[in-house]
């Protein structure tokens, strides 16, 4: 039973570390080639967020802390 939870736990540990770089290869892939087809708008998506967290106060400011503290 811990053995399957561990290997569901690593799966999903390694799949946010994989998408984790993916967003930070959108965001430099948008700075320098602007919003190209392969891109998206993972820069205004990602601002959003960021002005979605800054308007709720510090609400947006404990998630945006607990997210970071998820994300290391």
């Amino acid at each position: 039973m811990e053995t399957g939870l561990k290997m569901i736990m690593d799966i999903v540990a390694s799949l946010t570390k994989i998408l984790v770089a993916v967003i930070g290869l959108g965001v430099v892939a948008g700075i320098v080639f602007g919003d190209a087809f392969f891109v998206g708008d993972v820069l205004g998506n990602l601002l959003g967020v960021v002005s979605m967290l800054g308007d709720a106060g510090l609400v947006g400011l404990l998630v945006a802390a607990i997210l970071i503290g998820l994300l290391k």
